[in-house]
């Protein structure tokens, strides 16, 4: 029984390695694309209907979040599909190892938001940049499983979200243009890569 349970352990330690050396093919470029059309829509509505922003910020963000919330259903929903299509008896292995890259990034902007709108609430207008340099930094990380031209855009999340901090440092005020146009061009640019990598087949939604 201990052989047995040490070749299963070996089994699963392989697997494991493997899946972390094994390109991931779980993003779908029209689903990356239409979180990036999420966020125009989100921005456009946000400066049509919302009024004076800086005035309503609970009401602000609450939208942001709920529209993260809805990339990341449909993002998580097309993983899945994706990889046990694309990655066989790999999938739930490189769909884990995918989360590992991308939670440190996503669990950090969500407790940032959690203690400045708790401890520092004159501070919210940081919030939009910091999001786009987190951004970033979990796209950079996911280089070692996505294209290396991922690497790409997060240094344009990365600036994004400096002159974000820079532009809104005057007013400290919140715009959804700035939240919107970064996450636009940085999904659409991401959908490229993703579907270049692909060789131009990778799938509908």
């Amino acid at each position: 029984m201990r052989d047995l349970d040490k070749a299963l352990a070996d089994i699963v330690a392989i697997r494991s390695q493997i899946a972390r050396d094994t390109a991931f093919r779980g993003l779908g470029s029209a689903t990356l694309a239409a979180t990036g059309l999420l966020a125009l829509a989100v921005a456009g509505g946000q400066a049509l209907w919302l009024g004076d922003a800086d005035a309503r910020p609970a009401l602000f963000f609450g939208l942001w979040i709920a529209a993260a919330l809805v990339a990341f259903a449909l993002i998580g929903f097309e993983t899945v599909r994706r990889s046990r299509r694309l990655h066989s008896g790999l999938a739930d292995a490189m769909v884990w190892n995918a989360i590992e890259v991308f939670l440190p990034s996503a669990g950090a902007g969500a407790c940032l938001g959690l203690v400045i709108a708790r401890f520092a609430p004159e501070q919210v207008w940081m919030l939009p940049g910091l999001w786009q340099v987190l951004m970033g930094l979990g796209l950079f990380a996911s280089a070692r499983i996505l294209p290396r031209a991922v690497q790409g855009v997060g240094a344009w999340y990365l600036l994004a979200g400096l002159v974000v901090l820079a532009l809104a440092s005057g007013s400290h005020g919140l715009s959804p243009w700035l939240m919107g146009v970064p996450f636009l061009v940085g999904q659409g640019w991401l959908a490229l890569v993703m579907h270049r990598a692909a060789g131009g087949n990778d799938g509908a939604l």
